[in-house]
């Protein structure tokens, strides 16, 4: 039987653990699997995949006047892999490969959407192109039932195109402790021993609620005058905003990161770590959500994307409403006070996770939705 061809297109990437996973687990007896970057931010996936000897073609499309070109790169790439499948990730590569797929005759023209809302709130010009992918895609996968709805009742898909796909991780990656990795951590950000530690890892914009964090540690701070708030992806476009709050705490107390290479390690450092998107729609999926649970760490958390799906208040975290410090406060006061409940919903947060959002599954899932794709 010939093997199936698959060509992933993918822009505006960098370093990326889930195309490094899926590569590694895609069953190489049935597919034939290729790749083709567009705009990407640094050389790193491209280079894992040439040590993998997966074909890579690396284009660059910086502005629409820049797309019938690219296009037509990609229409002639698919036409040399004789494609059976392209599945396409993130902005410009679904609309540009997408198109490129039809005109090129692919009877499989896959897409996951990333996002969920954030056209319809903040770019309402990409809305029209949304829709467009969602016309031109013969298969559209869902990573959250969230991201479902948004689809269907926003956008007007089919809800016959749609297949619900959850992220999945290699989970013991944030179950182990590597100590020497912790040690490091610990000596870079709290060298001291500051306790207890409420860790964040969310880009400062508006709808992460990182502004509705920083009054809640504030309160803290007066019942416990040595706690550290670690904020990691501490950069955006509502900087101006977060950090005048933080201004309003102790140096001392707090530090803000823009990057960190070795997160899952961070996880192992904190007493609690919080997301607190600011509604329910804004996360397509929230991997942290997953990440931190994994890790075991007792956990905050407003329900937005993926959490809806599998978050329970008190069984594997503590749920606040949204777009509410004293609430945050609250839930981070009775995690601190109540060892038996943060011990319990740490517990149930490592079992929620276990299965439903493995690699293995995540694999299966697609492996099964190619394969049907093309029969």
């Amino acid at each position: 039987m010939d093997k199936i061809k698959l060509v992933y297109i993918v822009s505006e990437i960098g370093k990326a653990l889930a195309f490094e996973w899926i590569t590694e687990e895609l069953n190489a007896d049935k597919f034939d699997l290729s790749f083709i970057l567009i705009n990407p931010i640094n050389d790193s996936l491209h280079d894992f995949l040439i040590a993998h000897k997966v074909p890579v073609l690396v284009l660059y499309a910086k502005s629409k006047k820049d797309w019938p070109g690219a296009i037509m790169k990609i229409y002639r790439e698919l036409k040399y892999r004789k494609a059976d499948i392209v599945h396409c990730h993130l902005k410009d590569a679904t609309t540009l490969g997408l198109i490129a797929a039809k005109m090129a005759g692919i009877p499989a023209r896959i897409y996951t959407r990333h996002h969920s809302s954030l056209h319809h709130i903040y770019f309402p010009k990409g809305v029209w192109f949304d829709k467009l992918n969602n016309k031109l895609a013969t298969h559209i996968i869902s990573i959250s039932g969230l991201v479902k709805k948004i689809l269907i009742e926003w956008e007007g898909a089919p809800e016959n195109k749609i297949t619900l796909v959850p992220h999945g991780f290699r989970l013991e990656d944030f179950e182990r402790r590597d100590e020497q990795k912790i040690s490091a951590l610990k000596e870079k950000y709290n060298p001291t021993g500051k306790a207890p530690v409420v860790g964040v890892i969310s880009r400062f914009v508006e709808w992460k609620g990182v502004q509705y964090v920083v009054p809640a540690f504030k309160k803290l701070l007066q019942k416990y005058p040595d706690a550290l708030l670690l904020l990691f992806n501490a950069h955006g476009d509502y900087e101006h905003v977060i950090n005048e709050q933080l201004k309003e705490l102790p140096q001392e107390s707090y530090k803000a990161v823009r990057f960190e290479p070795e997160i899952s390690s961070v996880y192992k450092m904190l007493d609690i770590f919080i997301h607190a998107p600011i509604r329910d729609h804004d996360e397509a999926f929230g991997q942290i959500y997953v990440e931190a649970l994994a890790a075991g760490v007792p956990s905050v958390f407003t329900l937005s994307g993926i959490a809806p799906d599998f978050i329970e208040d008190k069984k594997n975290a503590v749920v606040v409403p949204f777009m509410n410090a004293d609430a945050v406060y609250e839930a981070m006061n009775v995690l601190l006070s109540d060892k038996e409940l943060s011990a319990a919903v740490a517990r149930g947060g490592k079992e929620s996770v276990q299965g439903a959002f493995s690699l293995n599954r995540m694999m299966k899932n697609l492996e099964q939705l190619y394969v049907q794709s093309v029969h």
